[in-house]
């Protein structure tokens, strides 16, 4: 005898928000894969803990099959530009006189070594209502909770070591180097804002420099520069996104 049909199974169908969902990522995913990838070592990476990742990233290596930017992460990424949108305009009605574009409208920024090494500053502060010092950088960030209470705590020297080596190339590179960068970093789960004037250091823009020159010498041999660490399964590791071919 057949066995009776069950009327409560059922396959729980995506919801309505996850169907609307997988296709704005898909969409998100498709546009990022047709836009061109960095064909220069971009400022903002140099800070990174990694010499050989920073050489996948140069010379365009795929990627680990899955560790492309997903759907959600293309959308994260997204409200971190609204956000930092939202920033210039508060502390322009605040009374910051905030420049994104110089005089011919382009983002301020710098090119070396023949355009291989490039970096783009979020703006630059010409005046000021609470008498800091200018002309100073200014950088904005967005973070989750977690991150940004690391860096009210500590500051971003020593909380995001990147953020500080571009902070600090950034200056040396624009000629910013007299008055401390205006850094700004933004809770994306609060909305509260931290503030911090960061002095220039030399040393750390002049390391960072370096490194631009010792991965762009070492991808000209056609040499492989040494992983930061010996332990496949570091945080860094982990979460990297040419972990298998790094480490096959």
């Amino acid at each position: 005898m057949d066995a009776p049909f069950d009327f409560n199974h059922r396959e729980k169908p995506p919801s309505f928000a996850d169907a609307v969902n997988a296709c704005i990522d898909t969409a998100l995913v498709a546009e990022q894969a047709e836009r061109p990838q960095r064909d220069y070592l971009g400022g903002s990476r140099l800070g990174d803990i990694c010499q050989r990742r920073l050489q996948y990233e140069y010379l365009k290596t795929p990627k680990d099959q899955g560790a492309g930017f997903s759907g959600k992460s293309l959308r994260i990424f997204a409200l971190g530009h609204v956000l930092e949108d939202l920033a210039i305009a508060w502390l322009r009605k605040a009374g910051f006189d905030l420049r994104t574009r110089n005089r011919l409208g382009d983002q301020f920024g710098f090119s070396v070594v023949g355009g291989r090494v490039q970096g783009h500053a979020d703006g630059v502060v010409v005046a000021a209502p609470n008498g800091m010092a200018v002309p100073a950088l200014w950088e904005c960030k967005s973070a989750n909770a977690k991150n940004w209470r690391e860096i009210a705590k500590h500051g971003v020297g020593k909380a995001k070591p990147v953020y500080a080596a571009q902070i600090a190339l950034y200056q040396g590179y624009l000629g910013l180097t007299e008055a401390p960068a205006f850094f700004t970093a933004i809770n994306k789960d609060t909305c509260e804002i931290w503030h911090e004037l960061v002095p220039f250091d030399a040393a750390l823009a002049q390391s960072a420099s370096d490194k631009a020159v010792t991965i762009l010498r070492a991808c000209d041999a056609g040499e492989l520069l040494p992983r930061h660490t010996a332990d496949p399964d570091h945080f860094e590791c982990r979460f990297c996104a040419w972990r298998e071919r790094c480490w096959a």
